[in-house]
């Protein structure tokens, strides 16, 4: 194991959205400097990083200038290019690992890595062709959704098939990208645990939380999640299991759909979790800092709940319901920065302390 870093050693965050703007409070509070790698001009972690580098992901000048200038790396997204990551970890440890970012960037390399471990998934098979699709639906039927192996979130690069007759459709609207079919499942509702894995192995998960999505978006997270007291330890227990699997370190959500059959793992994000937002007002150490402990090689935080929470993301114009949110009691307002309210886009999130 490494020694710690320092305070005042800089942590660089590859990508400058909410997460990374989060990141980089967090790593503030700890006396940590911020680097942010970003190719997007003004993004929202750049009101309170230390430094900005705004530059392509193929830019290797810019990356290698990059990781001469911080003391590890990180990640608030997990599409990045292969080639710029061969750059930056000739310089520096990246945390999480590559092993996590390979296996959360493939929906198929994903559900290959969950199954070996002998968890459960959705029904799944790989799509690349239109005889590929009849097939898969053959054996996993429909209803069923088809959906990208790579780059899609917020319930983009998705079609649904009420029945095989949508197979064509649901193929076009995958654009020739490879693709993934996966049956539905049976659940009542869906939960996610965030967990954190230290250097030195350590292990804290935070009370699972129950999630709803409208139009494909995480809308609300509440905490507690209904679950027995068995359901709420294998949750647990599974999360960590995926943790140690991939000697990971830093924090990671897992999805889980609740069935009458026991949990069922939908998909890992090998980062800070929209899912956690409710940890900056319900523990004493939010999932932001304990990515930031975790990925500088400090102790992990006590991650314990001292309040029910309720985290409802403002999407779009909920923006405009900022005045009348911040006069509500108990109500903690994060906003993100963001000059432009478009439909889908997440502009902030308010955590209700609800006990």
């Amino acid at each position: 194991m490494t020694d710690p870093l320092p305070t005042g050693a800089t942590i660089g965050i590859l990508g400058g959205g909410q997460l990374g703007r989060m990141l980089s409070v967090a790593a503030s509070r700890l006396g940590f400097r911020t680097h942010i790698y970003e190719p997007g001009a003004n993004p929202p972690a750049a009101h309170v990083a230390h430094r900005v580098t705004t530059a392509a992901y193929d830019d290797l000048a810019a990356l290698a200038a990059f990781a001469a200038s911080v003391d590890v790396i990180t990640y608030e997204f997990e599409n990045i290019p292969t080639a710029a990551l061969d750059v930056l970890e000739a310089s520096h440890p990246i945390r999480p690992n590559r092993r996590a970012l390979a296996v959360s960037q493939d929906r198929i390399a994903e559900k290959d890595f969950l199954t070996g471990l002998g968890l459960t998934c959705a029904p799944y098979a790989a799509v690349n062709s239109l005889d590929d699709l009849h097939q898969a639906i053959a054996r996993i039927g429909t209803p069923a959704i088809l959906k990208t192996t790579r780059l899609g979130y917020d319930g983009k690069g998705q079609a649904r098939l009420k029945t095989p007759a949508d197979a064509d459709a649901a193929l076009a609207a995958m654009h020739g990208a490879p693709a993934v079919l996966e049956g539905f499942i049976d659940f009542s509702h869906e939960v996610s645990v965030i967990a954190a894995r230290g250097l030195d192995g350590s292990v804290a998960c935070y009370d699972p939380g129950e999630n709803v999505h409208k139009d494909g978006i995480l809308s609300t997270t509440t905490i507690p999640a209904r679950l027995s007291p068995s359901q709420r330890t294998d949750a647990i227990l599974l999360a960590a299991r995926i943790l140690n699997a991939l000697d990971y370190v830093g924090v990671m959500g897992v999805e889980l759909f609740v069935t009458r059959a026991g949990l069922i793992v939908n998909e890992i994000a090998p980062r800070v979790h929209n899912s956690g937002h409710w940890t900056q007002n319900g523990c004493a150490v939010d999932q932001f800092e304990q990515h930031i402990r975790a990925v500088a090689g400090w102790p992990l935080g006590d991650g314990s709940r001292h309040a029910d929470v309720v985290m409802e993301n403002l999407i779009g114009d909920d923006i405009l319901r900022v005045p009348a949110i911040a006069r509500e009691k108990n109500a903690a307002l994060h906003l993100y920065g963001k000059a432009e309210a478009r439909p889908g886009r997440k502009m902030g999130h308010v955590n209700r302390i609800v006990k």
